[in-house]
């Protein structure tokens, strides 16, 4: 495999998405445990829940329990008794209801990534609270032309999200394409990351961890440590990726195959495009289109250094990996053989995506991402803590950062004062990719997570329509959206 050009990179690989930060070279396993995972065992996916007549309507209990993680018992966090959580399938047009049961002994709520439905009542609301025994009611009603794709659920209570979801709370959403895309199998894969003790718990992590945003030396691929995925040579599968974890960068190689990316996020490209590795933020998602050749490959997380701070080593030091950066993370292991299948059909034909470029904007704003030394008592992670800031204020639920009006279009440049990459997520409004670093892409692309580089700067554009209220941006490096780096956005 060839490694991509920077410009190939962003244009393909996600579009100014950034690569992985490897916390440790293949699957190490938390030092003080006593178990290794068990590798090798067939991928298994999560229940699928689908909707019927426009419909879905669901209980999530989140609780900590006992469950399997990489093949061994563990004490973690899950949605109705699993980690991942149950997958839920969805079509356009259809109004999805959940009772979020909360068995935790802290509070949390659900925000329901990347949907683009109204964030105000019961809608994807994360300033609501569900307080610990108590339940929510929450309806989303999805468009009638809202973009298929895959998505994801998680927990969104500011302070605690980091820690939920490295604990084991996520789940996906898919939301049907209206022609069915032609392939053999339509795999579902969340990436995530975390850390056990010796008696199977998920281990606290330092305040230091935090800062640098924590990256856990288990990795797992649907909860299972580098599973088995058999296939015959030539048919076509679609991979559906979910990066899940905290703050590690997942840069996708699959050696030996033929990849083609439909798109990112909730966008897609004209026509897939040929990749040889694809780049995932955290938050970001892949939709692939595999098509197998005998043999052996493993789908591996190269390394990449997202940055550090001055100071930060370590596990979750922003990619501070003393043992050997170059052999990566092995996921999943793909094996193929056995008769070739009949060649894969044709794909249905795709309307262009939309391309706000040449549409004139109400509004250019500027957000200036910044993490330094705390002056101040009210840092998001208490004295001794960096802030972590936007336009330099921290996050305050009370607060109003930006108005905008409902139906504009508006051009925000996003500009990473820090030495370590920020990747930026607007709830409820994709986000048109205009420029990174200076360098545009060739065709329209949409996110819901834009990378920013270290140092570096990334323009968007969006269209506030269909829905107003108050909503969120922020880092979705977890730990330090809980740090503070979150703003408030009020649309009307």
């Amino acid at each position: 495999m060839q490694p991509l050009s920077r410009r190939n990179a962003l244009l393909l690989g996600g579009l100014g998405v950034a690569g992985t930060a490897v916390g440790a070279a293949g699957l190490a396993w938390t030092l003080t445990s006593r178990t290794a995972p068990v590798t090798g065992a067939a991928l298994t996916h999560p229940a699928e829940l689908r909707s019927a007549n426009g419909t879905l309507a669901l209980e999530l209990e989140a609780a900590r329990g006992r469950m399997q993680l990489a093949g061994r018992p563990a004490t973690a966090l899950g949605y109705n008794g699993g980690s991942p959580g149950p997958t839920l399938r969805l079509r356009a047009g259809d109004v999805l209801r959940v009772r979020l049961l909360n068995r935790l002994a802290e509070p949390t709520n659900l925000h329901v990534h990347g949907l683009h439905v109204s964030p105000q009542g019961n809608g994807d609301n994360v300033f609501v609270t569900v307080a610990p025994g108590a339940s929510f009611d929450y309806e989303y009603g999805l468009p009638a032309d809202h973009p298929p794709g895959v998505y994801w659920y998680h927990p969104h209570h500011h302070g605690m999200v980091a820690e939920q979801i490295f604990g084991g709370l996520f789940g996906a959403i898919v939301v049907e394409d209206a022609d069915p895309i032609p392939a053999a199998m339509d795999r579902v894969l969340m990436v995530s990351d975390t850390d056990l003790d010796a008696a199977g718990y998920v281990r606290s992590v330092s305040q230091t961890e935090r800062m640098a945003g924590r990256e856990g030396g288990l990795v797992l691929v649907n909860g299972q440590s580098n599973p088995l995925l058999s296939a015959l040579p030539g048919q076509r599968e679609r991979w559906r990726l979910v990066n899940a974890c905290v703050a590690r960068y997942l840069r996708l190689q699959l050696d030996g195959q033929s990849l083609q990316l439909l798109g990112m996020d909730s966008g897609r490209y004209p026509s897939p495009v040929p990749v040889e590795e694809v780049l995932m933020a955290p938050g970001n998602r892949a939709d692939l289109l595999v098509t197998t050749a005998a043999g052996e490959s493993v789908l591996r997380a190269a390394y990449y250094d997202r940055g550090s701070m001055p100071g930060m080593m370590g596990r979750g030091s922003a990619g501070r990996d003393t043992t050997d950066p170059s052999r990566g993370v092995p996921l999943a292991t793909l094996q193929v053989a056995g008769e070739p299948a009949a060649g894969p059909a044709g794909l249905p034909p795709r309307p262009a995506p939309a391309d706000l470029r040449q549409v004139p904007v109400a509004a250019r704003r500027q957000f200036l991402l910044a993490a330094g030394m705390n002056r101040g008592p009210m840092g998001g992670g208490g004295a001794g803590m960096m802030a972590f800031t936007i336009n330099g204020r921290e996050f305050d639920a009370a607060r109003t950062d930006t108005t905008v009006a409902a139906g504009s279009v508006e051009e925000w440049t996003v500009i990473n004062t820090s030495p370590m990459d920020h990747p930026f997520h607007l709830h409820v409004w994709p986000m048109q990719l205009v420029s990174v670093n200076g360098e545009s892409p060739g065709s329209p692309a949409w996110q819901d997570v834009v990378n920013v580089p270290a140092n570096g700067r990334v323009t968007v554009r969006t269209a506030f329509k269909d829905f107003t209220g108050k909503s969120a941006y922020h880092c979705h490096i977890l730990d330090h959206e809980d740090l503070g780096m979150m703003g408030v956005i009020a649309v009307r």
